[in-house]
């Protein structure tokens, strides 16, 4: 091979290899008696939140409230799988990943262009399920739709059914994608449960992966790549 072209490829591969990271930075240890919610929560899709405005008590007069409630108010909105809310005289915002600040400041802004609004709070009035990929040696794998305050690695692996038999318990993999970067950590569940070892578990966000192995091992080729590419198919079906 030509020493130009071995050139080209060496930074190729190196740019493919930066993909798929090992990192414990992007994931939160999971602790006893903390829930999901203990730090600055940010909005997700599905979330159902409540407008309290200033000099309209009624609300807007438009809803788009849970489905699950046998009623709903005129100041309840719906924030849909795209991420965005339709909100009365701005029409769809994208709400999902910001804090409840942020997302009163936003719709603010963008309704004091219409009417006058001297104040306003925005609250969470129902949370919406979080879809976690459960895939390897589990006995139910597949998406698992999970409680915010029970989302972790353990209480997904515990939904889908448990470990079977092949499964290798002290090898369970994370995987998050961020930017298009697929970051991984690897947790040891067995010390978790035997040890009470508090850091093998770790808080999940919407669309992560869990993956357990057999007990022979992992090949990241066969045995993890081939559900990431699945997860995106299905990601880019339903986003």
């Amino acid at each position: 091979m030509a020493p130009a072209m071995a050139a080209q490829e060496q930074p190729a591969q190196a740019e493919e290899q930066q993909k798929y990271v090992e990192s414990d930075d992007v994931f939160r240890t999971a602790g006893l008696g903390s829930g999901q919610l203990t730090g600055e929560y940010r909005l997700a899709k599905y979330d159902v939140i409540s407008l309290n405005i200033v000099g309209f008590p009624e609300g807007l007069g438009y809803s788009t409230g849970s489905s699950s409630s046998s009623s709903s108010s005129s100041n309840e909105l719906l924030i849909g799988p795209d991420g965005r809310a339709a909100i009365p005289y701005i029409g769809n915002v994208k709400l999902a990943g910001l804090t409840l600040n942020e997302a009163r400041e936003l719709i603010q802004s963008k309704l004091s262009e219409y009417i006058r609004i001297p104040s306003m709070s925005v609250s969470v009035k129902e949370y919406g399920k979080r879809k976690v990929y459960v895939m390897g040696e589990v006995a139910k794998p597949g998406i698992q739709e999970m409680d915010i305050d029970s989302l972790n690695a353990y209480a997904a692996i515990t939904s889908a059914g448990g470990f079977t038999k092949r499964g290798r318990s002290t090898r369970v993999q994370v995987l998050r994608v961020i930017d298009d970067t697929m970051y991984y950590t690897q947790l040891d569940m067995k010390n978790y449960v035997r040890r009470h070892d508090m850091t093998q578990n770790v808080f999940l966000q919407d669309g992560d992966i869990v993956y357990v192995p057999k007990s022979n091992g992992i090949r990241w080729n066969e045995d993890v790549l081939p559900y990431v590419t699945a997860w995106a198919l299905v990601k880019n079906l339903t986003d």
